[in-house]
């Protein structure tokens, strides 16, 4: 696939590597514990794979060739003698020696056939190596049982004339000590494992307390300055979001401190101003004709002032200096549409449900749900607020019956001075965002389900 002046968009073989690539992502664990972990498993498998291949492959094998090659030989003797020896009273003396002197319980069984041959299997490659040596020494069928008895291995022979039994103490053929092998590679795989382990959480612990701190501040929650721990470079971290933490916190009372002196200074000659206006005689000679109105109108022009005065303090504060509780959210919101029904919204439903609880600031969220009602009033008849819990957090629904905003200006309308409409600063959106983001939520602006604005606030927990 090439783009414009033949640029290959993607390199020969990269949908591979990104198929590739995206396979090991679905395997790998998404925690930075779980990759930690695989990271130590793998060097710890591969080296004791490579200990158990030079142990079974070779030392092992190499011994049990010999121990079998050794009792083969034996066997090979003890046919070739039986075979020669016509005497019952010799064959009688071989087998007593035999059992003596090279540990073979010989059982003669004239008649017999052999009804399977070959071998039973065990751990090892003592069986496999028993019967190679048992086909290169001797030419009659021959069945070798390893299960059935606990110490001894039997081994029968089909002669001309019958069967030979053959018993052999099991430890001269199985070494005993691979169990003892496995055992110590497991068990030091699962110990240094499990240590690994302990380890690792002790430093994944460190990490997640500090992406725990950053979040809880993101969210406007005072949680005071953490402590380091785990590794260097976590205990660096967690010094310099302490610094950055206290630097944020005593920037923002600095600006806030700077912004009541403003206010102040700024209320101050507009209260002189309303009181001027409020002295004004309204009647008689001195009050010209049509003065009345002029008067009224600056009055409310001051108050529109005030107001917009408070939205721009408001905006630049951001609300921050509050601390986050945990309100109940039926008695809050009741405050809430009372306070609105005061402010001559009509607040025609109110559904919140049982039990329902969240943490927020309360007084920010009186202003961003104030805005919102205020938004409301001047564009519908009527708001519904209900409120829900959902996953994670706590879901607030403020609908109207307004005309509703289409969706490609949606964007447009939260950006700061430029939603204001019908009297309002462009600012009262844009506030109560920021104020729900302030809380580490969201705010969405959809269809109402009666074709009004429908502002969907969520709050996390």
């Amino acid at each position: 696939m090439t783009g414009r002046k033949g640029f290959r968009l993607f390199p020969r073989g990269g949908w591979t590597s990104l198929k590739m690539e995206k396979s090991v992502r679905r395997v790998l664990p998404r925690s930075l514990l779980g990759r930690s972990l695989l990271i130590v498993l793998f060097p710890l498998l591969i080296t004791q794979g490579i200990a158990l291949e030079l142990y079974y492959g070779n030392f092992l094998k190499v011994v049990s060739r010999r121990l079998t090659g050794s009792v083969t030989a034996e066997i090979v003797l003890s046919l070739n003698a039986l075979e020669r020896l016509k005497n019952p009273a010799d064959k009688e003396w071989f087998v007593a020696q035999a059992r003596e002197q090279l540990q073979l319980i010989e059982i003669w069984r004239p008649g017999e056939k052999l009804a399977r041959v070959g071998s039973t299997h065990v751990l090892g490659p003592m069986d496999d190596d028993l019967v190679h040596a048992l086909h290169e020494g001797i030419d009659y069928p021959f069945f070798v049982k390893w299960r059935h008895f606990h110490h001894t291995v039997r081994i029968y022979i089909q002669l001309p004339d019958g069967v030979l039994e053959i018993d052999t103490p099991r430890k001269r053929l199985d070494m005993g000590q691979i169990w003892l092998f496995v055992a110590w590679t497991v068990g030091s795989t699962l110990l240094l494992f499990i240590i690994a382990g302990l380890f690792m959480r002790n430093q994944v612990r460190a990490i997640r307390q500090l992406a725990q701190a950053a979040e809880q501040f993101g969210m406007g929650r005072d949680i005071g300055p953490i402590r380091p721990a785990g590794a260097q470079e976590v205990r660096k971290a967690a010094v310099a979001f302490n610094r950055m933490q206290d630097r944020i916190t005593r920037f923002v009372a600095q600006r806030t401190g700077v912004l009541a002196g403003v206010s102040h200074d700024l209320r101050t000659p507009l209260t002189r101003l309303r009181l001027s206006l409020a002295m004004m005689p309204r009647e008689g000679a001195i009050c010209a004709k049509g003065m009345t109105e002029d008067l009224d109108e600056m009055i409310g022009d001051i108050a529109e002032m005030e107001h917009m005065i408070d939205s721009y303090l408001s905006f630049a504060r951001g609300e921050g200096s509050e601390s986050v509780q945990k309100v109940e959210m039926l008695p809050f919101l009741e405050d809430v549409v009372a306070a609105a029904r005061r402010a001559s919204v009509h607040v025609r439903a109110l559904v919140v449900e049982p039990g329902l609880h969240a943490h927020m600031r309360p007084d920010a969220m009186r202003r961003a749900l104030g805005n919102l009602f205020d938004n409301a009033r001047r564009h519908g008849a009527s708001v519904v607020l209900s409120a829900r819990h959902v996953a994670g957090g706590v879901s607030i629904l403020v609908d109207d019956d307004g005309p509703g905003i289409p969706p490609d200006r949606r964007a447009h309308v939260l950006r700061a001075f430029e939603s204001g409409q019908g009297g309002g600063t462009g600012l009262g959106l844009t506030i109560a965002r920021d104020i729900i983001r302030a809380h580490g939520g969201e705010m969405a602006l959809e269809n109402a389900p009666e074709g009004g604005l429908r502002v969907r606030l969520y709050l996390p927990n």
